[in-house]
């Protein structure tokens, strides 16, 4: 059973195609920069040994629509396709940013759905239109295809309501359904099972702090394999020190920024959204480039280093109070699994709660999951490397496949 999972933003689309039950990646791939003239294609045919081919365009392609089909004409392709026909496509799994409460579990893709979609994009202006867009655009295409919605906010859903409320007069939420979503739930769910998993904890048992760290970043407390807590709120803006993102303030600092500097809503969005976090501090959001400033004593960087890794420790110590027992702290995403120096900082003056770092083990560069703790540390700590697609692909396959 073939399976596409499209991952649509307002200027790219990124996807994989898998065969199922095997989750084999068959084509994986990525569209960048649509509706300028120097879109970029960056297309991998997957081998059977575990290598790919690639080949990169680049060609304007005014819209989401060229995008697809463009798709569709590289899985056909003789050299570097896997199809023979667009109908070979079972199901189409789609990223959705935000499910509201309306949406806890993948869902198959009917008008109804799409209309309630729609009606939930002002929770995510900056994501949702986008991941719609690439959910009517592919209908049209794999037309005999089930479509079905993954979505960011789904894991999160088993959280209490003294965790997911805010305290704001009530009519708030009963009329306008303001409380705390989360994101990232599937790399958050699908990296507490790998670990559980290899750690031979039956999930229903397994009690964890998973570390999120990308140019986005999030943090959840995960109590018997399901979400108690996370750091990211309403929208993506709230919780941790992100790339662009200024994650939690003081809220009167939003009416001091209107009521004294006279920026609007959108300025204000735009500050905190794409204009704050790392970027805002150093004028750069790629972490590697402010570690090397960092080594070099960048006064700038030090700072943004120290608060990012300050905020990560403080939800460390909130969420191992909320959960009582901590099995294992799970770092992932681009720098969670790749930043030795940022796992190690994280972990300083955590011997409170059992977490012992091995430097040498921190420090070695290997591929899959890895236990990096001392020996005989309470507590684990480990790289699991997120695989979103793969958790997308599962979910969809259990929805529709036989």
């Amino acid at each position: 059973m073939k399976i596409l999972v499209l991952n649509s933003g307002s200027s790219s689309i990124k996807y994989q195609l898998f065969e199922k039950p095997e989750n084999k990646v068959l084509l994986s791939g990525i569209i960048e920069r649509i509706g300028e003239e120097n879109s970029q294609v960056s297309h991998k045919f997957h081998n059977e040994d575990g290598t790919y081919k690639k080949l990169e365009i680049q060609e304007p392609i005014s819209d989401h629509e060229k995008g697809l089909k463009q798709i569709v004409s590289l899985q056909m392709d003789p050299e570097y396709g896997a199809i023979d026909s667009a109908d070979e496509i079972v199901a189409v799994g789609h990223r959705v940013v935000h499910g509201g409460e309306e949406f806890s579990t993948p869902t198959l893709i009917n008008e109804a759905v799409l209309q309630k979609l729609h009606k939930l994009s002002y929770l995510a202006p900056l994501h949702n239109p986008h991941n719609l867009k690439g959910i009517e655009v592919a209908t049209k295409i794999f037309k005999g295809a089930s479509q079905v919605a993954v979505f960011d906010t789904s894991f999160h859903q088993t959280m209490p309501k003294h965790a997911y409320r805010f305290p704001i007069p009530e009519s708030f939420y009963l009329e306008h359904g303001l409380r705390a979503f989360g994101f990232h739930g599937t790399s958050h769910q699908f990296v507490s099972q790998q670990a559980a998993s290899y750690l031979g904890i039956p999930i229903d048992h397994f009690n964890t702090i998973t570390i999120h760290l990308g140019n986005g970043c999030s943090m959840a407390a995960i109590q018997g394999g399901k979400c108690v807590d996370t750091s990211m709120g309403l929208t993506p803006l709230g919780g941790l020190m992100m790339g662009t993102r200024s994650g939690d303030i003081d809220p009167s600092l939003i009416l001091f920024l209107a009521q004294n500097l006279s920026m609007s809503v959108s300025e204000i969005d735009r500050l905190l959204n794409k204009e704050s976090g790392l970027k805002g501090l150093t004028g750069d959001n790629d972490l590697r480039n402010i570690l090397l400033r960092y080594e070099k004593g960048d006064s700038a960087a030090e700072l943004a280093i120290e608060m990012y890794v300050y905020r990560i420790r403080k939800y460390v110590g909130a969420y191992a109070a909320i959960l009582g027992r901590l099995d294992a702290l799970i770092f992932t995403a681009g720098v969670g699994e790749n930043s030795s120096f940022i796992r190690e900082k994280v972990c300083e003056n955590l011997n409170i709660l059992g977490v012992e770092l091995d430097e040498g083990l921190n420090n070695e560069k290997t591929s899959g999951i890895k236990e990096i703790q001392s020996q005989g540390a309470s507590t684990r700590v480990m790289i699991v490397p997120t695989n979103e697609e793969l958790q997308i692909v599962n979910q969809v396959f259990d929805l529709i496949g036989d």
